[in-house]
């Protein structure tokens, strides 16, 4: 079974569906957020997703006075929070801007009234981030849009992402393994779980969303057929921000999506033949035939 997002298909035959994960990397800026999506396009990338917050309501209460220092200077947690939210304004300018480099363009939204923002301004496919797993009242937001849900599964157990299947249905589902650890070591990465999943959930396209340093653990997950790959990406790994240090710089998506492409032409179809190359060695070097 395959899900379609906008003019691309994720499982089945369709190539790996990569997701350039803009989330708060633009540090409350449009510019960056453009230079970002300018990155994505270029680097071949499929779409760039964005965190949509109203962060009176998705801020944890124990959270809200904790002060941090920022380049804006020191300030609430809260405070914070409301400084690198867009509005819709800011999210129809670097919206149309996703979609006039060729992109698709969505969010995670971190409560219900995110939910109605991101329906307000026409997105294609939703996505759920792992914190967000068990917002049951969020995903049954988000079932009753109709459209697609990428929904991440780090930070947890099996049941969990049992219930929070039975609340979206399979129809529009994809679900991304993920260990929600910035940056994740390999020994966390646990990359059985892709196929785990698979077989837990028939006809559910299952990728991979990382947040490793570097890019071979998502490039054995395409190997091991992860249908989809997300990434953080940055400008700059040591610009400030919480999310930057696990990203990847424009050359390395760059190379990821190079990667992804050959790794997905080398696995084949699994039918063993003889291939038009190995004619000449063959002829060459077998001195006993069938």
């Amino acid at each position: 079974m395959s899900v379609t997002i906008g003019s691309h298909q994720i499982g089945g035959t369709a190539p790996a569906f990569v997701i350039a994960e803009i989330g708060l990397n633009h540090n409350g800026s449009v510019e960056i957020a453009k230079q970002l999506i300018d990155v994505a396009a270029d680097a071949g990338a499929n779409a760039v997703k964005f965190q949509k917050r109203t962060p009176e309501i998705s801020t944890p209460a124990h959270m809200r006075d904790v002060q941090r220092e920022t380049p804006w200077g020191t300030m609430s947690y809260l405070e914070y929070r409301y400084r690198v939210e867009f509005d819709r304004d800011q999210y129809i300018e670097i919206g149309d801007y996703a979609t006039l480099r060729g992109l698709e363009w969505f969010a995670s939204p971190w409560d219900v009234p995110s939910v109605d923002f991101l329906e307000d301004l026409g997105v294609r496919a939703h996505k759920v981030a792992s914190a967000s797993l068990t917002d049951i009242e969020l995903l049954e937001a988000l079932r009753a849009t109709g459209k697609p849900v990428i929904l991440s599964t780090g930070m947890s157990t099996m049941e969990e992402i049992d219930r929070a299947v039975a609340v979206l249905g399979t129809d529009k589902l994809v679900l991304l393994h993920a260990t929600s650890t910035y940056p994740m070591e390999p020994n966390e990465a646990n990359l059985r779980m892709i196929p785990v999943l698979r077989d837990r959930f028939p006809g559910v396209p299952v990728g991979y969303s990382g947040h490793e340093r570097g890019l071979q653990i998502s490039l054995a997950a395409v190997a091991m057929g992860a249908v989809a790959v997300e990434r953080h990406i940055t400008l700059d790994r040591t610009m400030w921000g919480s999310d930057h240090a696990a990203s990847l710089e424009p050359g390395g998506l760059s190379t990821l999506v190079r990667d992804i492409r050959i790794i997905e032409e080398a696995r084949g179809d699994g039918v063993k033949r003889v291939f038009p190359g190995e004619e000449a060695p063959k002829a060459k070097l077998r001195r006993v035939g069938a």
